[in-house]
């Protein structure tokens, strides 16, 4: 009866084994469950510098969280009017803190846009649509009663450097 009693627990460890093992597998090259090993700020010049205490971006391992965008002209500190102007000066905010990154839109797995009214969302949405080439990442687009200086558009965008993104 013992012997029947260790022989299972015997068995079930061997299986416990055998699953970690093959999720590990699973899991990305790089992911090994331990704290975060390398953590820095991410500041550009071609980007608007943070207006409050905060990063423009933090590279965390191999993940990079962009803080969130709004339409300022890093050169001239100017805003543009129409959402569709405001939009393109978002994205092209984001493309300069990938840029310093050595990061690309490819490289995007989850954005959050923050429109101040819904009614632009076909407008954002093509303009956001035609700076992917491949997959698009996973997003929300919500609706806010007010952004920092009356913009009309936020964008925050979180980036995994991967080798090999089909891995």
């Amino acid at each position: 009866m013992i012997k029947n009693k260790i022989a299972v627990l015997s068995g079930l460890l061997v299986v416990v084994i055998l699953i970690t093992f093959s999720v590990m597998i699973w899991i990305p090259y790089d992911y090994k469950g331990l704290p975060i090993e390398s953590w820095n700020s991410i500041n550009t010049d071609e980007a608007p510098a943070a207006i409050g205490p905060y990063s423009q971006a933090v590279k965390a391992n191999n993940f990079l969280f962009v803080s969130g965008q709004i339409p300022i002209d890093p050169k001239t500190g100017q805003i543009p009017a129409s959402i569709e102007e405001q939009t393109h000066q978002v994205m092209k905010n984001i493309q300069a803190i990938l840029n310093k990154a050595e990061l690309s839109w490819d490289h995007l797995v989850k954005t959050t846009i923050f429109l101040t009214d819904m009614n632009d969302f076909a407008k954002v949405n093509e303009i956001y649509a035609s700076y992917f080439s491949e997959t698009f990442p996973a997003r929300e687009c919500v609706q806010v009663s007010a952004l920092p200086k009356n913009v009309s558009i936020e964008i925050s965008v979180i980036a995994l450097n991967i080798k090999n993104k089909n891995d």
